[in-house]
């Protein structure tokens, strides 16, 4: 069997993700309605988790495959955009479709970059240092990441909260296009002016033992890991139906299928930013996890204000006090955890139980 047959036939989950979503568009109506109790929720539930933990899988093979094909950053910038420009195209579709819900992208935004500065970064750090102990970062590219977020964090989630209603018109008009230049400039120092701040440092006699080398050219990668994320988006938010139903059974908090999507969502990052921690390149989890945060608020905010004013509907960005003072203490952690460009087990298992304080208040 050849190498283009053999990688051919790893592609078996995107074959999977798109039947499993083929079968939903046809006949999930009548499934859906069928859940009568625990047992056709855990059928139902097990099913398209599955099937989305498999899809991811595949999104993160096509993305390390980029990666080694194109050099960092411009692999995980594909994975970032490609999963975060996904996930802004549902949230103006819902906002398009469905009923006003002024908070929803708002809720999204905050939700997001609490999982990947806190959940999945400090996952990957804990992961990396079971296996190294102790890992280094550019510390060049750490200052501009969480510059950028504290910026962007403030101006778009936390001061639209204090801006009086007759001022909101011209404040979100300043937002739009002060995100999009921000966001544009990053990007321009990410992968054109200073691409070495976000590259890992090369020592020298070190190679890489984890590279996936593949036998095709990087558009095949591309395209095909763009096809495997979009029955993974739909299945996701496909799976928040079923998630509803169960929270009802055993009485559970609302919010909490809005978290449980959003990490699926987000698994193929996650997957990636584990698999890279693991093996030594903790400056790419960081371009993922960070980079990820930094996409969210920097294309997000201009589409759901664009889409907003064009058909009239409110969108309300500011955050709550105990919101505001979450994403503080994520902020404050970035900055002192990664001050010295080294991480260590204790440093991830500070983010992880910020995650964890999040997730608590979701229940009360």
């Amino acid at each position: 069997m050849s190498p283009r047959t053999r990688a051919l036939f790893k592609e078996w989950p995107l074959l999977l993700s798109f039947g499993s979503l083929i079968v939903v568009l046809l006949f999930g109506g009548s499934l859906f309605e069928s859940m009568n109790g625990g047992l056709s929720f855990s059928i139902l539930f097990a099913w398209l988790f599955l099937v989305i933990l498999f899809a991811a899988f595949g999104v993160v093979h096509h993305a390390e495959c980029l990666a080694h094909k194109l050099g960092e950053p411009y692999g995980t910038l594909i994975l970032t955009l490609s999963v975060i420009g996904l996930e802004v195209l549902m949230i103006v579709t819902v906002m398009i479709t469905k009923s006003e819900n002024p908070e929803m992208a708002r809720d999204t935004m905050f939700g997001v970059v609490m999982i990947v500065v806190n959940g999945l970064f400090g996952g990957a750090i804990i992961f990396g240092a079971l296996r190294h102990r102790i890992q280094e970062v550019n510390f060049r590219s750490t200052e501009t990441y969480i510059g950028g977020i504290i910026l962007l964090v403030g101006m778009g989630l936390v001061l639209p909260a204090f801006v009086a209603e007759r001022n909101m018109v011209p404040f979100e008009s300043f937002l739009i296009g002060a995100c999009l230049a921000l966001y544009g400039l990053f990007l321009w120092i990410q992968t054109k002016e200073h691409r070495g701040f976000f590259v890992k440092k090369v020592i020298e006699g070190e190679s890489d033992e984890h590279a996936h080398d593949s036998p095709f050219g990087v558009w095949y990668h591309v395209v095909f890991m763009i096809l495997t994320l979009i029955p993974l988006v739909i299945l996701a938010k496909q799976l928040s139906v079923v998630l509803d139903f169960g929270l009802e059974i055993f009485g559970l908090p609302d919010a909490l299928a809005g978290l449980v999507v959003a990490i699926l969502i987000l698994a193929p990052e996650g997957l990636a930013a584990f698999h890279a921690a693991r093996s030594n390149n903790l400056q790419r989890a960081l371009n993922i996890c960070l980079g990820s945060a930094l996409a969210t608020i920097g294309l997000t905010i201009p589409s759901v204000l664009i889409i907003g004013f064009i058909i009239g509907q409110d969108v309300a960005l500011g955050l709550d006090p105990v919101e505001i003072v979450l994403l503080s203490l994520s902020v404050a952690l970035l900055m002192i955890n990664l001050g010295k460009g080294e991480t260590n087990i204790m440093k991830g298992a500070l983010h992880l139980m910020l995650f964890i304080t999040y997730c608590v208040f979701v229940f009360i």
